[in-house]
Formats: C-alpha cells, structure tokens, sequence
C-alpha cells in the first residue's frame, strides 16, 4: 500500500498535469482554425466566432463545477474533467461540418471549466507547502498555453486539423482512467470537511473580503488577458527599432518567461512573508511596472514589460493563497468557482477593449487602461491588508514563545 505521502504527491502529480492540460486543450482551436480557411472557404473572422460559445463555458460553468465538486466528488469530478474534455476533442476531430464542430467546442468549454474551481481547491487540500505547489503548479499552466500552438501547427501540418483534436483527445481519455484507477474515491469525505478558516475573519471582515475580491477578480483578470493578448503588438510598435517577427516572437516570450520564474519566486516568499501582506507588495510591483510600461519605448520598454508580467503572474499564485487562507476547506471549491468565473468572463472582454482602444489611440491608450486597472486593484488590495491585520497581528502574537 502506498504512504500517505505518496498517495499525496501523486494526486498533486495528477493535478498539476490537469493544469497543463485545460489550458492546452482550451487553445487548440485557435490554431486549427488558419487550417480551416482553406478547407471550408470561409473567412478567419467568420471561423473563428465558432469558438466563442467555448471561451464563453470555460467561465461560466465553472460555477456549477465548484457546486458540484464541494457536494458530491471533488475526485470524481477532476475524472469527468479528463474524460469529458477528451470526448469532447474526438468530437470536434470527428465533426463532419461546422455546427457539430461548434457544438463540440461548446462542450470542451464546459468540462474544461471543471479544473480551476476544483483542482486549486485539491491541490490546496494536499498541498503540504502550498505556496511552493501553487507556484509550480502555476508555471505548468503557463506551460501548457506555451506549446499548445505549436503542438496543434505540427500535428495539423504533418497529419490534418483532426488530428490535432484527436491525438490530445486520446491522451486525455488515458490519463482519466489512470486518474480512477489510482487516486481514490473522496466522496466519504463530503460533508465532514473544515468548515473553519485557517485564519477566521470576523463576519463583516469576512463579507468585506469577499465583496472586494469580487472587484479585485474582475479588473486583474481584464489585466491579465489584456497585456498577455497585446504583448506581441506592443512590442512590435513601441521597441522602436526595425526588428524581425522572430525578434518580436523571441524578445514576448522571453517576456513571459519572466512571470513564470515570478511565479516559483513568489512560492518562495509566501512561505516567509504573510500572503495578505506579500499580496500588496506584488501589485504595487505591477503599478510601478505598468506605469514604467507605459512611458517607456526600446529596450526599456522590454524591461518594463517584463517587470509588469513577473508582478502579474505572481499576484495569479499569491492571490489564491489569500483566497484559501481566510475560506474554510469545506466551500473553497465554491469560493475558486465565483472566483475563476469572474476572471474569465471579465477577461472575454480583453480582445474588444483591445479592438477599441487601439483604434482610439493606440497602445498609449492600452496601457494607461491596464494602468488604471491596476490602481483599482491596488486600492482593493489594500483594503484586504487593512481588513485581515489585526487578525493576523493577533495570530503573531499567540505563536510567539514565551520569554
């Protein structure tokens, strides 16, 4: 029989490699669709609205997924996540015209939905540093967007478009049956979880918290998606040199290297520093970053890019830390749901805002928009330190030994 901790490091082994896989999966199409031009003569713009029902699910069922998880099966619920989104890929692989395609992609969204509200609310449950998992388990999510349009253009070229559907499709399907095979039922575990806090906050602290992390999802996950959508452009306008697209493809993942590396810094740190505090730290790191981002042109400008993309990718990790601090493991899978949901329906709305504002002046206008995100953010932040100080303050105080 395997250890305890070995049952542990495999589950958060599974979870991990769910993170890599939901943000993979949810970026194929986006490949596949330059393919479909040519094969159905139908425009990008028009083709690649098929996708939008999918994007759409992938924020809003992530309310009933954490539902679902906290009153039935978190376990079972992360098997219907492999199984169902790689039942989804065969669908779309096999899809002999465009409304099944569409309808497919739809149900991709719905079970890739499961993974946010319910793995981080696993991975927290079996995490024994949390701050260290949370970071890695983060930089695999990056990874997985990182090579999903690369993956998809190899199998698409050396094969067809369905076969970038179907290969992943099979692999998630494995990886669900393993997934039940080795990691077992917790079904006995509904209704008996922690229904206290690691740290409690009064009732009104707590309803303030909660009020204010509702904004604070909503403008970083408009943040987040708008920079990381913008970020090629940016750099290819504002260096201010006549590069290569290489050179712009190059110097925006280098970029984005630099929020991953933030990320397992940021692990690092929260296991030192109280998260709340830390939290405001690392957004007043991305203010500072975004202003500079927003005056700055040549290689300033890259620097200043990726200071802004370390402090975004490391308020992702620390931000969830500060959610699973002062909510109790028993609804945490329905606090990441509301979460989740609000930064990804919020974040739909970053490829229009780019549209609009690019068109009303330029990337200047982009960034001040980003900036002024941020100082909302900011504010909000800083009121969760305010709220959560004395309680923590306290909480200092009652572990320290006696003299």
């Amino acid at each position: 029989m395997p250890t305890a901790s070995a049952a542990r490091r495999r589950a958060i082994g599974f979870l991990n490699w769910a993170h890599a896989l939901d943000h993979f999966v949810i970026l194929i199409f986006p490949t596949v669709v330059i393919g479909l031009e040519a094969v159905y003569g139908r425009p990008y713009s028009e083709l690649i609205a098929l996708g939008t029902a999918s994007f759409v699910a992938f924020g809003v069922f992530s309310i009933p997924a954490g539902w679902l998880a906290d009153r039935w099966s978190r376990r079972n619920m992360m098997a219907t996540f492999y199984v169902g989104c790689g039942l989804s890929l065969a669908a779309a692989g096999l899809a002999p015209n465009l409304i099944v395609l569409a309808a497919a992609l739809f149900a991709l969204g719905v079970f890739a939905a499961i993974y946010h509200p319910v793995g981080m609310a696993m991975l927290i449950e079996a995490a024994e540093t949390r701050g260290r998992t949370l970071a890695f388990n983060g930089v695999c999510g990056n990874i997985g967007a990182a090579l999903a349009a690369g993956i998809t253009a190899a199998l698409a070229s050396w094969f067809d478009w369905r076969a970038a559907f179907m290969a992943p499709a099979l692999l998630c399907v494995v990886t669900g049956i393993a997934y039940l095979a080795l990691v077992p039922d917790d079904r006995h575990k509904t209704g008996k979880r922690d229904t206290v806090a690691d740290v409690a906050l009064p009732a009104r602290a707590m309803a303030a918290f909660f009020a204010i992390y509702i904004v604070i999802s909503v403008t970083s996950g408009l943040t987040f998606n708008t920079i990381s959508i913008a970020l090629p452009k940016i750099v290819d306008e504002r260096l201010g040199q006549s590069v290569s697209l290489l050179a712009v493809g190059s110097l925006t993942t280098a970029v984005f290297l630099c929020g991953a590396l933030a990320q397992i810094a940021i692990g690092r740190l929260v296991e030192r520093i109280t998260p709340a505090y830390l939290f405001a730290v690392v957004v007043a790191l991305q203010l500072a970053g975004i202003t500079w981002s927003a005056h700055a042109s040549g290689p300033a400008l890259v620097v200043a890019l990726a200071v802004s993309m370390a402090a975004i990718y490391a308020q992702v990790t620390v931000g969830d830390l500060v959610m699973a601090r002062y909510t109790a493991d028993a609804w945490r899978a329905r606090v990441f749901a509301v979460r989740y949901f609000l930064t990804f329906v919020a974040s739909g709305a970053a490829v229009s805002a780019i549209a609009v504002l690019h068109r009303m002046g330029g990337f200047d206008l982009v960034l001040l928009s980003i900036l002024a995100l941020t100082v909302v953010t900011f504010i909000g932040v800083t009121g969760i330190t305010f709220l959560v100080s004395g309680v923590e303050g306290r909480r200092g105080e009652a572990v320290q030994p006696a003299e």
